[in-house]
């Protein structure tokens, strides 16, 4: 069978799912479809526009907006043609945003809206290389150069499909088929350079082990310049035809996922994270029968949940008793989250608390970590279904190596791989050996039986003055389980003890006084100080005065801390600590 790209599958796909639905939008207060056939039909006239404004294979072009179907048209219409599209997240500053268009040397931009363009705008006379700009539906400008969408899809009218076929005949497997850019969490964003192969074969592997289908949908929520949303938005999707609800406004998620109802759903440790202070806070409100009732219900959820790991069949009394409480506790805490028809749940982007994840299996509902980078196309090692181990981001992906370094660096192989840094051989021969291994940068080991465990980053590893070497992010993990810490960093490199910043969240916080707020967080510390030895207990701590935010610098638009940054931001706070 000859390869074949996620545009030939989405192609394809609109011959044989027809009218069933690819995509929703929200239009007032209604979800709005679009058919398969329908959307492989916008991606046939994008491609022909792109070929109308003159954009050569292996040419790279940039999109820059929040989650929206054009995003993804465009996006696919690029790759079909031989170009490599370049995601620009939305929250970018103008610099930020010449950098990416200057960098890869796009001559075609795509951006939301005239908030977009502005930016755009800004910096397009440092830009020789960007000859055109396209604007989402339903925005418009009177620049020069600069096409609505209407006007975009005009540009290939005279174009033959055939123009396109032909280019999409000739893509090979190790092609470059997309530019993801990295977060900048340690300098300078570098261009991610993925084959076709990568994107098709990370989705296929994903498909092996969970039974998606078009009786399945998704919300497209996090930034789609991110690898990890396009694998739920864009590849999977061709593979499993699941339909994906876009939602552009991240703050409106909780709203969402209750209107949708999506039977798959991803997210980061930090959404998690905010469901369980959510869900945690009413419990505690429970009380009496009520109480025992919820404590009884968690541990036969758990117990439920455990057999399913270990890919067993629940029966007996446990599989009795979880069938009574799904009726009574299970199914009214997850209709409440909006999650209630989710058969497939995931984590992923950064460690996600074990105890996170063992809280709501007691709900009976199961999370899957998956473990990834751009580099690797966001998929080397995945839990399945029936084979789920908390604490673990499971086996390696299937025709995935997996292997740990003498230095305990986590090395992977295998069609995931990128095949380097755009513009940086340098960097690429530091993270991409000879044989094939790239070097994640992460540190963790693999147990026996073949689950990979993530300890830290390698450059994120502390060294306190006294030699002792600390993985901070386990205990900003356990920090931030309690529902007050919204963020945690830790800090100690080269210093006498650990300390700690901490970002409060402002819903939980909310009629709470300053004094109540600090021993909140102090018995949060005291109780992660507790299971620590001494060199690994924090001596003290600081709650900021304003939240660790994407827009302060301080996070990635994935929710990652900019660690670096967050020391420039709050020196005088650290400092302050070890006076």
């Amino acid at each position: 069978m000859s390869f074949e790209t996620i545009p030939q599958m989405i192609r394809g796909a609109g011959r044989e799912r027809g009218t069933a639905d690819a995509y929703a939008v929200r239009q007032r207060d209604q979800w709005v479809p679009t058919s398969w056939a329908d959307y492989a039909g916008e991606v046939d006239e994008a491609a022909r526009a792109l070929v109308g404004l003159g954009v050569e294979q292996g040419s790279p072009v940039a999109i820059l907006g929040t989650n929206s179907p054009e995003w993804v048209i465009f996006d696919v219409a690029a790759m079909a043609v031989g170009a490599m599209p370049a995601g620009i997240y939305p929250t970018s500053t103008p610099d930020e945003c010449a950098y990416v268009l200057e960098h890869s040397g796009s001559p075609v931009v795509l951006v939301q809206n005239e908030e977009q363009l502005v930016k755009v705008l800004e910096r397009w006379g440092d830009l020789p290389a960007l000859r055109h700009v396209v604007l989402m539906r339903g925005a418009s400008s009177e620049v020069d150069n600069v096409l609505t969408w209407n006007e975009f899809i005009e540009r290939g009218a005279d174009v033959q499909i055939d123009a396109v076929e032909e280019r999409l005949a000739a893509l090979g497997p190790r092609d470059g088929a997309t530019l993801i850019y990295t977060s900048g969490t340690t300098g300078r964003p570098k261009a991610v350079v993925l084959p076709h192969e990568a994107l098709v074969s990370t989705a296929q592997a994903i498909k092996s082990f969970i039974d998606a289908g078009m009786s399945d949908s998704a919300i497209s929520y996090l930034p789609l310049s991110h690898i990890a949303e396009q694998l739920v938005t864009i590849q999977t999707p061709a593979v499993t035809g699941h339909t994906i609800y876009y939602e552009p406004d991240i703050y409106r998620l909780a709203e969402s996922v209750k209107e949708v109802r999506p039977t798959i759903f991803f997210a980061v440790p930090r959404v998690w994270e905010k469901f369980y202070a959510a869900v945690s806070g009413k419990l505690g409100e429970a009380s009496g029968m009520k109480a025992a009732i919820a404590k009884r219900a968690q541990a036969v959820g758990r117990d439920h949940t455990a057999v399913l790991n270990r890919g067993e069949e629940p029966g007996g009394m446990t599989g009795f008793q979880f069938g009574l409480f799904d009726r009574l506790v299970y199914s009214k805490v997850k209709e409440a989250m909006g999650l209630d028809r989710s058969r497939f749940l995931f984590s992923g982007a950064a460690p996600l608390a074990p105890s996170i994840a063992e809280f709501f299996s007691g709900f009976g509902m199961q999370i899957l970590n998956i473990y990834g980078q751009s580099e690797n196309t966001a998929g080397s090692a995945y839990n399945r279904p029936d084979r789920n181990r908390y604490g673990s981001v499971g086996p390696a992906f299937p025709g995935t190596e997996l292997r740990i370094a003498d230095d305990g660096e986590i090395l992977v192989r295998g069609p995931c791989v990128f095949l380097g840094y755009l513009h940086d051989a340098e960097a690429t021969a530091q993270t991409l050996d000879a044989d094939g291994w790239l070097h994640t940068g992460d540190v963790g080991y693999i147990d026996d039986d073949g689950f990979l465990f993530i300890t830290d980053r390698k450059k994120d590893v502390i060294i306190t003055a006294g030699g002792e070497n600390v993985t901070p992010s386990l205990i900003e993990m356990m920090l931030q389980t309690n529902p007050l810490v919204s963020i945690a960093v830790v800090i100690g490199d080269r210093r006498p003890y650990l300390t700690a910043l901490i970002s409060v969240d402002p819903e939980a916080t909310e009629g709470m006084d300053a004094e109540d707020v600090r021993a909140g967080v102090q018995a949060a510390v005291d109780e992660v100080n507790a299971d620590q030895s001494r060199v690994r207990q924090l001596k003290r701590f600081i709650i900021l005065e304003r939240p660790l935010s994407i827009e302060g610098g301080e996070l990635t638009p994935t929710l990652k801390v900019k660690r670096k940054v967050v020391r420039e931001h709050f020196a005088e706070e650290i400092e302050a600590m070890y006076s």
